[in-house]
């Protein structure tokens, strides 16, 4: 399962698209109905923990409704067992302002029988890389 969980992962990462989200169209089959996920970073999330299917749709709502166009490119995902962490370039429009921003984003994933049960994002990798023990 270790390797699966990498290339679920990969193949997940590839096909988010936040227009398909806005329009209430996506797949939460990749997450278990009891998944948790915090987020460190957005100052309106911190501290907050989202649970279950509707937990993640309703933070990943939050998260791109400030944005008129928001792209994530996947750098690379690392590690090959139930924990993994996908590094990201993000870039953003501001719908409001039309400030532009742009960084680099991670996500902790930790998986138990092939399902997302715990997600959490970071503003830089190497956060997310200690956090889970992979250390480059």
């Amino acid at each position: 399962m270790s390797q699966e969980n990498s290339l679920t992962l990969q193949a997940q990462l590839k096909g988010w698209d936040p227009e398909a989200w806005r329009r209430g169209e996506f797949d939460l089959s990749f997450f278990d109905p009891e998944v948790t996920y915090e987020d460190t970073i957005l100052p309106d999330h911190i501290g907050e923990t989202y649970r279950g299917h509707e937990g993640i749709a309703r933070a990943t709502m939050r998260w791109i409704e400030p944005y008129e166009t928001i792209t994530i490119e996947t750098e690379r995902v690392v590690g090959d067992g139930d924990r993994l962490v996908s590094i990201h370039r993000f870039r953003g429009r501001a719908r409001h302002t039309g400030i532009e921003l742009e960084g680099p984003l991670a996500y902790v994933w930790t998986f138990q029988d092939g399902k997302v049960v715990h997600l959490k994002s970071f503003a830089g990798p190497e956060d997310a890389l200690e956090a889970a023990g992979l250390s480059e």
